[in-house]
């Protein structure tokens, strides 16, 4: 079996971000079926080319998988319409450089950004084989709840888009339970509808791993470390975090380390100056493979999105690499990931947007550390046995099985 998928932010343990797409087409590689991805040869968290020179498709090939960076117009850490102009552009050579390659058995896209799925729709078309749709955020809702979609027009295109997508997809993934419900609630028939959760791949994560050599180099004085890992955008509500920050100065044995890179970083860096705090870090990009060392050094890890309804639907994927890494979560995300945390016992939920209860919180845990260990090693024992990415992949190559099998 020959897959094809179009996925603007794919990324290697080489490179900062999520992984998941990286290990479920290894996992299919592993059964002996082929895989290949056509991706931006623009970094999502950078913004920078990650390919040299600049022509349609730069061809790569990572551990087996063979990779298509298509030509990306570099504008991602700008305003939100230059944003999707990358995202359009992105569409147009994902078009064209995917109907060179080789035909595929099933056609493969993901979202966000939502414009990619238009070119695998039509590929899928074209080629006449199975279309596969993942929805890993609820694009447009997500746009409109944080209020960077304002435009009623712009509104009425993109729920429309949506829906066409949803209505041509021969299979709908998704990787949050609450994603089911909501496409449920929009009429597409339980049967079309598949999970596959997100989660991790638990051997990336040593939990037990040696970060005294990160603790030295960044923070050497430090009791309490707090790392933040992931993007820097509107939505991931950093500016919490720096409010808590500002509070604990005080207590200068506790150091904060974001981790990551995103269009809200130089104002984060600008706020963190305004508030004069000598304890927070801003670290730049981390790999994804040298993650574990980071964690290593850190005694808790915190996840925030802003307080908005349709983020209580999400599933981060930080949140299950803190877990993999033994590492207790405090946790500013109401919904969904807050049971995960909640019935593994491995961290502790703080009400979004609170920095005053974000600052309490955190300095209680420094005061007790040994809870901190133990909530540590229960996130690690429960999302090996729940969100393991090896159970995860076995059950993604199957459905793409099926789905060839099937052949609509």
């Amino acid at each position: 079996m020959k897959v094809l998928l179009i996925h603007q932010v794919f990324t290697p343990p080489t490179s900062p971000g999520g992984t998941r797409h990286y290990e479920l087409a290894r996992a299919a590689q592993s059964r002996g079926h082929e895989f290949t991805i056509i991706a931006s040869d623009i970094s999502y968290k950078t913004g920078e080319r990650t390919v040299d020179g600049v022509r349609l498709s730069t061809r790569q090939d990572i551990d087996g998988i063979h990779v298509e960076r298509a030509y990306t117009y570099p504008s991602l850490h700008q305003s939100f319409m230059w944003r999707v102009v990358a995202f359009l552009s992105f569409m147009t050579t994902s078009l064209i450089v995917g109907l060179r390659q080789p035909r595929s058995d099933i056609v493969m896209g993901t979202t966000p950004p939502i414009f990619q799925a238009v070119s695998t729709a039509l590929i899928a078309a074209i080629w006449r084989v199975p279309f596969l749709l993942e929805v890993r955020d609820l694009w447009p809702e997500f746009a409109i709840d944080i209020g960077v979609l304002r435009n009623p027009l712009l509104i009425r295109l993109a729920r429309w888009l949506e829906s066409f997508l949803y209505a041509r997809a021969s299979h709908i993934l998704v990787n949050s339970p609450a994603y089911r419900d909501y496409l449920l609630a929009r009429g597409i028939a339980p049967a079309k509808i598949s999970l596959v959760a997100n989660g991790v791949d638990p051997d990336m994560f040593n939990p037990d791993a040696d970060g005294s050599s990160v603790r030295a180099r960044w923070a050497p004085n430090a009791k309490y470390i707090v790392t933040y890992a992931g993007a820097m955008g509107m939505a991931n509500d950093l500016s919490t975090l720096l409010q808590a920050a500002a509070q604990l100065r005080a207590f200068p044995e506790i150091q904060f380390w974001l981790v990551g890179d995103g269009k809200d970083r130089t104002q984060l860096e600008a706020l963190a100056r305004e508030l004069e705090l000598t304890n927070v870090r801003f670290t730049g990009t981390i790999p994804k493979n040298e993650l574990s060392a980071v964690f290593g050094a850190s005694d808790a890890c915190l996840a925030t999105l802003k307080d908005i309804p349709m983020f209580r639907t999400t599933y981060p994927n930080k949140v299950f690499d803190y877990m993999a890494a033994g590492k207790p979560t405090v946790l500013a995300i109401d919904g969904v990931i807050r049971s995960v945390i909640e019935e593994s016992e491995g961290g502790i939920f703080v009400p979004p947007g609170n920095p005053d209860a974000l600052a309490a919180t955190l300095l209680a845990m420094s005061r007790n550390p040994a809870a901190g260990v133990q909530m540590g090693r229960n996130a690690r024992a429960y999302v090996v046995r729940h969100f393991n990415r090896h159970d995860q992949a076995l059950q993604f190559v199957a459905l793409l099985e099926r789905l060839a099998a099937r052949g609509d």
